[in-house]
């Protein structure tokens, strides 16, 4: 990792892959990643960390499956959510978004348990900004 400043625009204008998350810095032992999403990802579930995400551009959309029932948490740019360890949840972003992604080094994109990976979705611990 550099110690050096990253900006977010440069580092999202430097690949154009979708739901390929790339590390832009580490703090302690978590990634900093930044992703572009656009269409579905898949249910899946991270049974050891939660995820916490900002929307940095566009609007992400993240389903839900919780005891009382499934729900959809809607975030514009600029907002921030964090899906708690253990929930099934599934991002989707009909118009495309970009997000960061703030979650332990290591951490698969596509969870613990997941459903079957889709061919546009990434399965990955992320990549290393390159450039």
């Amino acid at each position: 990792m550099t110690h050096e400043p990253v900006s977010l625009d440069q580092a999202l204008a430097s690949f154009d892959a979708l739901w390929s998350p790339r590390i832009v810095t580490r703090v302690n032992d978590y990634d900093v990643r930044v992703a572009k999403v656009e269409g579905e990802h898949l249910w899946h579930a991270h049974d050891h960390t939660d995820e916490f995400f900002l929307v940095l551009d566009g609007e992400l959309r993240i389903s839900l499956r919780e005891p009382g029932g499934e729900r959809t948490v809607v975030l514009p740019r600029g907002a921030v959510f964090t899906v708690p360890r253990g929930t099934e949840h599934k991002p989707h972003a009909p118009s495309g978004a970009a997000i960061l992604m703030f979650e332990p080094a290591g951490t698969p994109t596509v969870g613990d348990r997941h459903d079957e990976v889709p061919d546009h979705v990434d399965a990955t611990t992320g990549h290393p900004l390159s450039g």
